[in-house]
């Protein structure tokens, strides 16, 4: 059978394909920009008739998913949470996170290491080429793994999703494909302008900059401070820096585009970008399509530590929420309430200390403001009871505010105290100091 035959023939509508789902079913949501629409309106309109349907996705993005709504029929879990997650979490408080290594991710499944049910694969995808693919788009991550492990596999064809160059694990071909919705370009993808740097931000990137040298590859993740360092290495006379992340930004695009971001000197993936999805602003969007300078693979190739450590002069970037006086890290919840996930940073964390030279940065603001709207300090004495630890003391390597940068591996409790305390914003120091003395971890010096 020719492709545009078979086409035709797994054409159907949003409420013929979800059919096709089962009351016991495990049904996995394309991630990220692949969260399927239509298909989960049709989906959510059976919560009549189904029960016990587990749904499973990836950092949710708008719109609000219809099927969480409907908790006596759909158990809803994300690999990561999101302020979608967070608006879901708060309004319907509904909505599991499920805590994983993101570099294992594609493994869960082929192993079968995820819930054994009969599963369905719903995503958004390009629409077909003339050799019968559908692009994957903006996101990887697990995909094909999934897909793999999928009884029925349903795609929802969106006009508007860009074409990514693999990598590899980057399309499916229509053999593989159970039904096919197709969208209108009125189904628009999910954008988030640049987070603006605040002054802080700035501050901590200028204070990163010095340890990067010609020839770091760099990784960066979401937010103010890394849209920041992009910004300075675009401007800096850097020179043959490379790329490989897990999550391509709007900060990449400055970086390869003032030429100081060419991969030139890397050892694989020499002259390309690396990444496993994108989130970020229509302009990124714009800027992925076709791109030949960018490389979409599944999470088990970018985020793998072995694969990280064959890259000199790794340079990894994250964003924490707290830091304890013992240099646990605090990258994903507030107490009890999860505001995002692990996601790729222990992986990051791990592979850039193996990278011969390689360095990896945790990045603060010193303060934030609480519900209450008072000051508080994010380096403490000890986390917030029921918060999580994303990273342990013993994987810690710099910790950065606007007040400098800490090194704290290999160093004593006692070092890293005292490193923290000095990074810390000065108004909360004399407390912190106190607060270390009671923990025994504090030694007296002349800074004292």
């Amino acid at each position: 059978m020719d492709i545009k035959t078979a086409y035709q023939e797994k054409l159907t509508t949003p409420e013929e394909a979800v059919k096709l789902v089962k009351s016991g079913d495990r049904v996995e949501y394309g991630a990220f920009n692949a969260k399927p629409v239509l298909c989960d309106k049709a989906l959510a309109a059976r919560n009549g008739e189904l029960k016990d349907v587990l749904i499973y996705a990836v950092t949710t993005v708008p719109p609000i998913p219809e099927t969480v709504k409907f908790p006596q029929s759909f158990t809803y879990m994300d690999w990561h949470f999101s302020k979608i997650n967070r608006v879901m979490q708060k309004q319907y408080g509904l909505g599991f996170y499920s805590p994983i290594i993101y570099h294992l991710a594609p493994r869960y499944y082929r192993e079968g290491l995820a819930q054994p049910r009969r599963q369905v694969t719903i995503l958004q995808t390009t629409p077909m080429d003339k050799n019968g693919y559908f692009n994957f788009g903006l996101q990887n991550s697990e995909t094909m793994a999934k897909i793999e492990m999928s009884e029925v596999v349903i795609v929802e064809v969106n006009p508007n999703m860009p074409l990514a160059y693999g990598g590899n694990e980057e399309s499916v071909h229509i053999s593989n494909i159970t039904a096919i919705v197709e969208s209108s370009d009125k189904q628009v993808l999910a954008a988030m302008p640049p987070a603006k740097p605040s002054e802080a931000d700035i501050k901590i990137a200028e204070n990163i900059l010095p340890f990067i040298h010609d020839g770091s590859v760099v990784q960066l993740g979401i937010g103010g401070i890394p849209n920041a360092v992009g910004e300075l290495i675009a401007k800096s006379d850097l020179k043959n820096l490379g790329g490989h992340t897990e999550m391509l930004s709007d900060a990449y695009i400055e970086m390869i585009n003032s030429g100081v971001m060419n991969g030139a000197k890397k050892v694989i993936d020499r002259h390309k970008v690396p990444y496993t999805f994108a989130l970020g602003s229509n302009r990124l969007y714009d800027f992925i399509n076709e791109n030949a300078g960018l490389a979409s693979y599944p999470a088990n190739y970018t985020n793998d530590p072995r694969i990280i450590a064959q890259l000199d002069n790794f340079i990894s970037i994250n964003n924490a929420l707290q830091v304890d006086l013992y240099s646990q890290v605090n990258g994903e919840s507030l107490g009890m309430y999860q505001v995002s996930g692990n996601g790729g940073m222990f992986d990051f964390v791990l592979g850039s200390q193996w990278s011969k030279n390689g360095k990896s940065f945790i990045c603060l603001n010193s303060t934030y403001k609480n519900n209450e709207g008072k000051t508080e300090s994010r380096i403490m004495s000890a986390l917030s009871p029921n918060s999580i630890v994303t990273i342990p003391r013993q994987l810690v390597d710099y910790i950065v505010t606007e007040y400098g940068v800490a090194k704290l591996k290999p160093k004593p409790t006692w070092y890293r105290a005292e490193e923290l305390i000095n990074i810390a914003h000065p108004d909360f120091r004399d407390d912190l100091i106190k607060q270390a003395e009671k923990l025994k971890i504090w030694r007296k010096s002349n800074k004292k």
